[in-house]
């Protein structure tokens, strides 16, 4: 539990996002982001919002954590879609979140893959990866986030 007290707080995200996914393309780009995470639950909940201010859309996830398996489950929602992804769940081992699950990408059904990763007071990274039926990772999203302040704010 309160795994995720670190992202408490508002952040600066640095978007780095594969603009075609699970098609072999090297193309990347970048944008800014704005993120604010509040933990409820006594640290056993986590809600954040993120705006995309150049793209025009915003996301959000909800954390739960459940006591008997000891796994986060992690939901995504983007106001692109007004629809809540389907779980990725996992933990944190030495210091490192790995979190998996199932879904579609674009008619076709996928792994995807969270991990949280290079945690300081100051920094975070996250990263999301798909795979197919071959099993290889294809990672296609990074945001590299920067401490603004300890405490959420209104976005």
């Amino acid at each position: 539990m309160n795994n995720f007290d670190f992202l408490i707080g508002t952040w600066d995200v640095t978007n780095r996002y594969l603009t075609k996914r699970l098609a072999g393309s090297d193309e990347w780009e970048e944008f800014p982001g704005r993120a604010a995470s509040r933990a409820f639950f006594e640290g056993a909940g986590n809600f954040d919002e993120i705006v995309f201010p150049t793209k025009g859309w915003r996301g959000a996830t909800v954390r739960t954590y459940d006591p008997a398996t000891e796994l986060w489950s992690l939901y995504w929602v983007s106001s692109r879609t007004g629809r809540m992804d389907p779980p990725v769940v996992g933990r944190f081992v030495d210091g490192v979140g790995e979190f998996t699950g199932t879904d579609v990408w674009e008619g076709q059904p996928v792994r995807v893959r969270f991990i949280w990763s290079d945690i300081t007071a100051d920094g975070v990274h996250w990263q999301q990866a798909f795979a197919t039926g071959d099993g290889a990772w294809e990672t296609n999203w990074h945001m590299y986030f920067t401490r603004v302040s300890d405490g959420p704010e209104r976005l």
